[in-house]
């Protein structure tokens, strides 16, 4: 018997939580690879209590949210469904009330909130780690709780309030024009949004040429990214462009990490090469930042594509059709911005937090190293924050590592079924519910064989088209300059750090994500194909395997066997 639990009181059990719920899906988007313990105490508390937070304050007709495990790593999800049919109609009738701010000022209510969480972040910013008291450092760990908490309370009121009418306008479309989120038409009316990640994107572009512009570019060209500060500190002109450019990281950029859920691994502030990782592809593909002008096209076709679908809808129809439509269309933005200024920055504040509180910990010599901080979890934290140099956690922290490694090798199953209850059965719980985040984004729809086109992998639709050519399987950031011209990205998922390379990539193939995750938006704005959900593209396909995709019919081909 273990003496100390990762997650206390929310660790999987076979019997008793099988007894409660029937089906429990792995969020595959987020959790793998498996999360450390203080990661996975973080997003299972605190995501699990957003999204019932955010479907009871917005009355959420179906569903009240999600109960959440940890199992080896891994976070696994079942949907709390509303029952009563009369309790249904009842939250309808307060849905429609609870969702009007969405549709009447959507863009004042969420630059609200990001406020409100920028205010939050500067607070935990300006505590000094090394000139800080342990009792300051321990308030400022347990502020950063409390605004993790938060962020989730934000996170789940504005995303199950974005997406649930997404799912609803989806519906809709179906019952009257016949089609779902798979389709051209829903894609079109989807597509063609600007928002804060991409605008980061750009400022990475823009500094790649100003790069460019002050001759610069030759001084780096032969070096690889975790080079180039130095050789640029080395040069006058390049200590003038460091100095500007790091304004700009921790202005806009400095935030981000190379897993969006994870807490171990650095943020562009702390490993500027990460940023000119990016940087290098710009320099690689040369010309303008090619998303403006695609985004024209596709703003352009978008409402072309508006004008001609409510055309299609009876008059008597038609408000609705467009109040939903209204709403729906805020999801795309909302889903790359919402990584930009809440998962991604909190996280990164997470991680603040922790490393400070390591530091000490590891000078006290409660832990042996500062990253041992990601091994523990706050109640042992709090139980050394003060006196470090009186605790010794070093065996815990051996333990956990030990079973991390293995969770790693081992891997957790997708879905965890009760005896008797099939995978056709989970589906229709989960479809049942008609949660937006488990439709689509954690779960996705489920990939349908059909033997007759021969394919090698089975997926679905996340933007339409076709593409063939050498396959890049990817599964680290620090990978991605490997990404040539042409190729086909294959990966577990993709995060907003991840945008760049859309721009020289035929197509995507990725083993989780639904039609609001990243690499489906993404590759909608760029207008390449993305195939989804096929599960097992990084372990079939292999780096330069020449392979051919259909979107439309969610295939994978591997043409080089």
């Amino acid at each position: 018997m273990k003496m100390y639990d990762c997650v206390p009181g929310l660790e999987f059990d076979d019997k008793d939580d099988l007894e409660q719920s029937p089906a429990w899906f792995l969020d595959g988007t987020h959790s793998v690879p498996p999360w450390t313990p203080m990661f996975g105490w973080f997003w299972v508390n605190f995501c699990r209590h957003g999204m019932q937070y955010g479907a009871e304050t917005l009355h959420l007709p179906t569903t009240k949210g999600w109960d959440w495990r940890f199992r080896n790593g891994g976070g696994y999800l079942t949907i709390l469904l509303v029952d009563s049919d009369e309790e249904k109609r009842e939250r309808e009738a307060k849905f429609r009330q609870a969702i009007r701010p969405f549709l009447e000022d959507y863009d004042g209510l969420w630059s609200g909130f990001v406020n409100e969480m920028l205010g939050r972040y500067e607070k935990i910013k300006t505590v000094d780690g090394e000139g800080a008291s342990n009792i300051e450092l321990l308030a400022n760990f347990e502020y950063a709780i409390d605004t993790c908490r938060r962020m989730w309370e934000i996170h789940m009121y504005m995303m199950y309030g974005t997406y649930m009418p997404y799912v609803l306008f989806e519906q809709l479309c179906k019952h009257l024009l016949g089609i779902d989120d798979t389709h051209p038409d829903f894609h079109r009316l989807m597509s063609g949004f600007d928002n804060e990640s991409f605008r980061v994107d750009r400022g990475l572009w823009e500094y790649s040429k100003k790069l460019q512009d002050m001759g610069l570019d030759a001084l780096v060209a032969k070096a690889g990214p975790t080079e180039w500060e130095g050789k640029l500190r080395d040069d006058e002109r390049g200590r003038d462009f460091l100095k500007e450019f790091k304004v700009f990281i921790d202005a806009k950029a400095g935030w981000r990490m190379e897993r969006m859920a994870e807490i171990n691994v650095p943020t562009w502030s702390e490993d500027l090469s990460q940023a000119f990782d990016k940087m290098a592809i710009y320099l690689k593909t040369g010309g303008e930042f090619d998303l403006d002008g695609k985004r024209q096209r596709l703003e352009q076709e978008r409402k072309e594509a508006e004008k001609e679908v409510l055309g299609r809808i009876s008059p008597e129809q038609r408000g609705w059709f467009s109040i939903l439509l209204k709403i729906a269309q805020n999801s795309s933005r909302f889903s790359e911005e919402h990584d930009h200024y809440l998962d991604l920055y909190t996280h990164a504040m997470l991680r603040k937090t922790c490393l400070d509180m390591g530091k000490r910990f590891a000078r006290g010599g409660a832990i042996a190293k500062t990253d041992d901080i990601f091994f523990l979890m706050p109640d042992e934290v709090r139980r050394a924050g003060i006196n470090p140099g009186k605790f010794n956690l070093k065996g815990v922290v051996a333990r956990r590592r030990a079973e991390w490694a293995e969770w790693d090798k081992a891997g957790n199953p997708p879905i965890i079924l009760k005896k008797d209850f099939g995978l056709a059965d989970a589906m229709d719980f989960m479809i049942k519910s008609l949660d937006p985040i488990a439709l689509k984004v954690v779960v996705g729809k489920l990939p349908e064989a059909r033997p007759e086109l021969k394919a090698d992998l089975y997926g679905t639709c996340g933007s339409p088209g076709m593409a063939e050519g050498p396959a890049r399987v990817i599964f680290k950031e620090e990978d991605l300059a490997s990404v040539k011209e042409g190729d086909i990205l294959v990966s577990v998922s993709t995060s907003p750090a991840w945008t760049p390379i859309f721009g020289m990539i035929k197509g995507v193939v990725v083993d989780r994500g639904g039609s609001l995750s990243h690499a489906a938006i993404v590759g909608r704005e760029y207008g390449i194909p993305v195939v989804m959900n096929v599960f097992e593209g990084t372990t079939k396909i292999k780096s330069g395997q020449r392979i051919r995709i259909d979107a439309n019919l969610g295939t994978v081909f591997i043409l080089d066997k």
